[in-house]
């Protein structure tokens, strides 16, 4: 492991235990491998880098790194030929203002394209929709300043938590995409949410096959983006 990633670990590690803002006890667990392990053996040193900046769905809460979707997406991709490095910036418990605070060590990285899968946590707490629509619009357009194609995983909420809100919360996603110009897969958890054998006990986090499921919709929106890339990063 190189010194870099040595010190994106203690970072993710301390953004996860450092974390003040109060969570539900099931979203608050330090995910088991919070940080995937980074993949370069599997891809040339010129790969593109991928950065998944996310939630502990992204970091496969309760489960091994590597069956989280991240990770099965870099094997999807692989198997078909689209090879990239990935980091696991998954951190259990994180919401969009912890993604932002982390956002310009990730950036330092240089990755060729950021997935955004934050905002879950967010609105599950209540949070002003609009609030959040403009730290997730920070991120974006942080990463576009900078030359990182950005793919944004929309996210749902369960009905339970009203209406009105749900609507103002899910519209936020494409209005944003499509305001600033980036992919994004408007239900990134659409097979494994509400599916038989998708979810864990817990309702919120995604089993092993759930992850399979996401990632296979996921990977052909990230595999069109690094198809995109020209020159190779």
């Amino acid at each position: 492991m190189t010194l870099r990633y040595r010190e994106l670990l203690l970072l993710l590690v301390g953004a996860a235990a450092c974390g003040a803002e109060a969570r539900p006890s099931e979203l608050a667990s330090p995910a088991r491998g919070a940080l995937a392990p980074p993949t370069e053996q599997s891809a040339p040193a010129g790969a593109p880098l991928v950065v998944f900046l996310g939630d502990s769905v992204s970091a496969g809460l309760h489960l091994d790194p590597e069956d989280a979707f991240p990770a099965v997406a870099h094997r999807r991709l692989a198997a078909e030929g689209v090879l990239f490095r990935l980091v696991n910036a998954g951190v259990s418990g994180d919401t969009s203002a912890g993604g932002l605070r982390r956002l310009d060590w990730l950036l330092e990285q240089d990755p060729a394209v950021l997935v955004l899968e934050l905002g879950g946590n967010d609105g599950l707490r209540g949070q002003p929709p609009l609030e959040i629509e403009a730290r997730l619009r920070q991120i974006v357009e942080r990463a576009q300043a900078a030359g990182v194609r950005v793919l944004l995983l929309g996210v749902r909420l369960p009905p339970s938590l009203g209406a009105e809100y749900v609507r103002e919360f899910e519209a936020l996603y494409p209005r944003l995409a499509d305001e600033l110009d980036c992919a994004c897969v408007p239900f990134f958890m659409e097979g494994a949410a509400g599916v038989p054998g998708g979810m864990q006990a817990d309702g919120l986090h995604p089993t092993r096959a759930g992850h399979e499921r996401i990632a296979a919709k996921v990977a052909p929106a990230l595999g069109e983006l690094l198809e995109a890339l020209t020159p190779p990063r």
